[in-house]
């Protein structure tokens, strides 16, 4: 045992559990020492074994539950702690949604030094299963026998947990991925080799429109040629007449069932972790598909960005528009726009809107969607936001509102001083880390921005995600 550390690797130890870490783990303490340990959760009293011994904390092992929390159910799912997509199926929902809203408190007022901020109860939903439209499915050959393996990663691995059917995906994956595997056991399709980089099979990628129906099934193949493609082909399509299930658990979805209406093939000849390559090749239908956010229509390719819980992202977006306030004159800059889903919900209330986004392919769909949506007070531009805004606002260009929306790390502080030198009225951040938001929070009120109020909203189920929406308005304005 290390000089004042009070645990020891390999040791077994009674501890109770009083929080939850960034990932989910159940954090606790061994006189006064931090100890993380994964499924376990506050109100626990467990037995621990200790993994590993860092300076300043320790990793253990959950071993017995000696007394269990009120809040803790069972797994609805079999392969909950294999699989490593969900860290809280072992909560209570109702228990989560608090957790998560405690989540952003604690962020905000250990690293954002913000007290007395308005923290909403987090948004969840009625019926938290099988939401998410888009789907990843693994695909690899198995060590011993070289045999095909889909499913999911295990946690902190690349090893492939097969399943039965996932409780947060929507049924028709169940389908789509017991097809694919049936067809490369037909006809010897080799799967993906990770170490050797051979093997054609390498993912089953998949987008369900759930207001429309529509299905596209994306194979991402090491090369160009998939052999008996017809064969595959035809068996996609046989699921549309054989295997089609109806939306049971969402009731928001206004089409009693799903249809495949396209199929396409990715490939991906890089040894990367990256699921998708840069070309793409329709074998059958269309080339997107359709879905609506509210009223406005996106067509949706295998390369857009696109939120995964469409039911709670129409909730999200209801509420940064209500932030916004939005009375019909005023100039908006929607940052991080991606395909320009906020931007064009956005439209509808402003005077204009410029969108800004890194990836031109997502400056083109937005510009389509704009298109199809005959919404013309919108503009994109195609840049890094720390770099586009400036140079707009160096061109004499203002906004009365800001909507960010930026990946985990957060904005970078240049931006953050060309929006406050802009003087917009309001501005709205939409987050999915709070860590990097209460940082990115901080620096605007130093800046002259005064954060109003907090809205958590559960778009990840059963995950120790949490996305956030934030209304901030200029102090001088609330005069």
């Amino acid at each position: 045992m290390k000089a004042g550390i009070p645990v020891k690797k390999n040791e077994y130890y009674d501890i109770d559990i009083h929080g939850l870490g960034h990932e989910g783990e159940g954090v606790g303490r061994i006189d006064g020492f931090t100890v993380f340990v994964p499924y376990a959760l506050p109100g626990d009293t467990i037995k621990v074994k200790i993994l590993k011994v860092k300076s300043a904390y320790a990793y253990g092992k959950l071993v017995d539950i000696i007394n269990p929390s009120e809040y803790r159910i069972d797994p609805i799912c079999p392969s909950f702690v294999q699989c490593g997509g969900c860290q809280l199926q072992h909560v209570d929902y109702g228990e989560q949604l608090r957790l998560k809203r405690q989540k952003v408190v604690d962020a905000l007022q250990r690293i954002g030094r913000l007290e007395d901020i308005v923290v909403h109860p987090t948004l969840g939903m009625d019926k938290p299963v099988r939401y998410r439209n888009k789907a990843q499915f693994p695909v690899a050959a198995d060590p011993k026998d070289n045999s095909v393996q889909i499913g999911f990663y295990a946690p902190r691995s690349h090893r492939i947990v097969e399943i039965d059917t996932c409780h947060i995906q929507h049924e028709m994956n169940d389908a789509i991925v017991n097809t694919v595997k049936q067809w490369m056991k037909k006809y010897h399709i080799t799967a993906y080799h990770e170490s050797t980089g051979k093997g054609l099979v390498r993912h089953i990628f998949t987008r369900i429109a759930f207001k429309t129906g529509e299905v596209m099934v994306v194979l991402v193949t090491n090369g160009r040629h998939i052999p008996n493609e017809q064969s595959l082909i035809h068996k996609i399509k046989e699921i549309n007449t054989t295997a089609a299930p109806v939306f049971a658990s969402n009731a928001e979805c206004q089409t009693p069932n799903c249809n495949i209406v396209s199929m396409v093939q990715n490939i991906n000849t890089r040894k990367t972790n990256v699921v998708l390559g840069q070309e793409n090749r329709v074998l059958w239908g269309k080339d997107t598909i359709t879905d609506y956010i509210g009223d406005v229509k996106f067509n949706i390719s295998p390369m857009s960005f696109y939120q995964v819980n469409p039911v709670q992202t129409e909730v999200l977006y209801n509420k940064a528009l209500e932030y916004a306030g939005l009375a019909g004159d005023e100039t908006v800059l929607d940052l991080y726009c991606g395909i320009g889903t906020i931007s064009l919900f956005l439209a509808q209330r402003a005077k204009k809107v410029i969108g800004v986004e890194i990836v031109p392919a997502a400056i083109e769909d937005a510009k389509k969607n704009a298109s199809i949506n005959d919404i013309r007070n919108v503009a994109f531009y195609t840049g890094a936001a720390e770099e586009v805004v400036p140079e707009l606002y160096g061109q004499g260009h203002r906004a009365d509102v800001v909507v960010i929306d930026p990946p985990r790390k957060g904005c970078d502080e240049t931006l953050l001083s060309t929006i406050a030198a802009m003087q917009a009225e309001r501005i709205v951040y939409v987050s999915c880390n709070p860590s990097t938001l209460a940082r990115d929070l901080r620096f605007l009120e130093d800046q002259g921005y005064k954060v109003v109020e907090v809205q958590p909203v559960d778009l990840f189920c059963w995950t120790y995600h949490v996305e956030v929406v934030v209304g901030i308005q200029r102090k001088e304005s609330m005069k």
